[in-house]
């Protein structure tokens, strides 16, 4: 009897948080992603990271101040007034600014590439929400079948054909199912709870309930793999084109350190007066060069190399991950949507097991053992399609990701 009090209980959540589900906002797939993008915490460091970059382009493109000097002398002439002007020489200025250029281009393409990032994180939380939705309705209802089962073999033990054993052993059964039922309800506010933090919403409560389905939709099953279920092989992906854009700003950077050997030249001009001899403003011109006696640059030209290398080092690493998650990402889908097939016609036949076999215990055909395990076969087999369901939209959702390209990025 406690054990059937327990499993009413458990499969009357629905009812309980009934009232709950109306006050959660509904929030869709599409809805979800969306707020994901928009109030994502660890956006800001990208953009932080873009704008950094667009300010030294202003620093590259920024010519240099002339400055302007005056001094007295006791010697004839008294005053002079001269003006420094320094000369940004084409050749290192457009090698600055191309490099900078480049950092700017990389950079947005990585604010694009976390952006795509924080959208798969929400839509994988998203699809573990509604997967653990839906192993909560279906553990419920096995709960309230291994409660019919219980009333079942307990009517026919009190009319003699059933025994004792048969009913503790659908008790053990019921029970088992009740705790299962339990259990995902735990799971499934931790999900809604974790795609909360993932949307950004500050709350220790449930605020929200995801409402798509996870049925597989025409578009999903499109597929995204190449010809003999290959890996997809965009040309460039988002992290390998940002690699390249950086290993080509770096390169930039480098030449400019060769070439700065010799600082800034500058012009000079300007006048002087009070000369006895001479009279009205003298003018005076001159030419300065910094000469590279002390210091030859080797730690501007070290620091470029570091970074050359860093960045060939940081492509090279981005094209063997992104090809081996794109080939990986691929086989798994691959192998979840056969998997899914599988279990549509597996969900059917165990079903149907399911049923005969009931049907056959209450005409007195069958044992009570052969209904359990028929029964947990099926439970098994609906078990696995969610999951499996689930698995193809998680390695869809990264497929999208891994396979953006720059075109691809720059119009979305």
């Amino acid at each position: 009897m406690r054990i059937r009090v327990f499993i009413l209980v458990v499969c009357m959540l629905g009812a309980v948080h009934a009232p709950l589900a109306r006050a959660q906002a509904p929030l869709t797939r599409a809805q979800a992603l969306k707020s994901a993008v928009s109030r994502g915490a660890r956006l800001a460091v990208a953009r932080a990271d873009t704008a950094v970059a667009g300010a030294q382009l202003l620093v590259a493109r920024t010519r240099p101040n002339p400055s302007l000097s005056a001094s007295y002398s006791k010697s004839v002439p008294n005053y002079h007034v001269i003006a420094d002007i320094p000369l940004d020489l084409p050749m290192l200025r457009q090698l600055r600014v191309r490099a900078a250029q480049l950092g700017l281009e990389a950079a947005n393409l990585r604010y694009t590439l976390a952006r795509a990032l924080i959208a798969l994180d929400a839509d994988t939380t998203y699809t573990q929400a509604v997967a653990a939705r839906e192993r909560l309705a279906l553990s419920r209802r096995n709960a309230l079948d291994a409660d019919s089962l219980l009333h079942m073999v307990e009517r026919r033990r009190d009319a003699g054909d059933a025994s004792d054993m048969d009913v503790e052993l659908a008790r053990v059964n019921a029970g088992q199912q009740a705790n299962v039922a339990a259990a995902d309800s735990l799971t499934l506010v931790s999900a809604l709870l974790d795609l909360q933090a993932v949307l950004g919403v500050a709350s220790d409560t449930l605020e929200i309930a995801a409402v798509d389905s996870l049925g597989a939709p025409a578009t999903l099953l499109v597929p995204v793999m190449g010809p003999a279920g290959q890996a997809p092989v965009p040309s460039q992906t988002l992290s390998e084109a940002a690699a390249s854009l950086s290993l080509e700003s770096a390169d930039f950077s480098a030449r400019l350190q060769h070439r700065s050997l010799w600082s800034t030249p500058s012009v000079s001009l300007g006048f002087e007066q009070r000369d006895p001899d001479q009279h009205g403003l003298l003018p005076t011109f001159g030419l300065g060069i910094g000469l590279p006696l002390f210091d030859r640059n080797r730690g501007g030209i070290a620091q470029a190399e570091a970074e050359r290398t860093r960045a060939q080092a940081e492509l090279a690493l981005a094209q063997v991950e992104t090809r081996n998650q794109l080939a990986h990402a691929t086989r798994l889908r691959a192998n979840a949507m056969s998997r899914v097939d599988r279990d549509r016609a597996l969900v059917t036949s165990a079903d149907r097991v399911a049923a005969m076999s009931l049907t056959a215990y209450r005409e007195g055909a069958s044992a009570l053992a052969n209904v359990l395990e028929a029964q947990r076969s099926a439970r098994d087999v609906r078990a696995q399609y969610i999951s499996d369901l689930s698995a193809v939209w998680i390695a869809t959702a990264e497929l999208r990701v891994l396979a953006l390209t720059p075109s691809i990025s720059s119009g979305q």
